[in-house]
């Protein structure tokens, strides 16, 4: 399952955000939210792998993102040219993406 994650991730453009919810819902089972957020946790080639670009269903970044922290998470999508509020969070309607819509 952990490639499968991957492959979804790595389909997420530069400006955009997806949650764990849509990825699970994209491999055909919307309960594994969890097993995604775990799966990516462990992924140790970020510069291929866009982990930043997953948030919760809320559009709050990763309190425990595994590459340094929610302010390297926050960087990462400033630089990708997402803006994060102050609390942390992205606007899922702004920026969004949908794997059952888009791909």
């Amino acid at each position: 399952m952990k490639e499968q994650v991957y492959t979804l991730v790595r389909s997420i453009p530069a400006g955009h955000v997806t949650t764990y919810g849509a990825i699970a819902r994209a491999l055909g089972n919307p309960g594994l939210a969890r097993a995604v957020g775990n799966a990516l946790h462990q992924n140790d080639d970020a510069f291929h792998t866009p982990c930043w670009r997953v948030v919760n269903a809320q559009g709050r970044l990763a309190s425990n993102y595994g590459l340094g922290g929610p302010e390297l998470q926050r960087q990462f999508l400033e630089d990708d040219g997402i803006e994060v509020s102050p609390e942390g969070f992205v606007d899922l309607e702004a920026c969004g993406w949908w794997f059952t819509e888009n791909n």
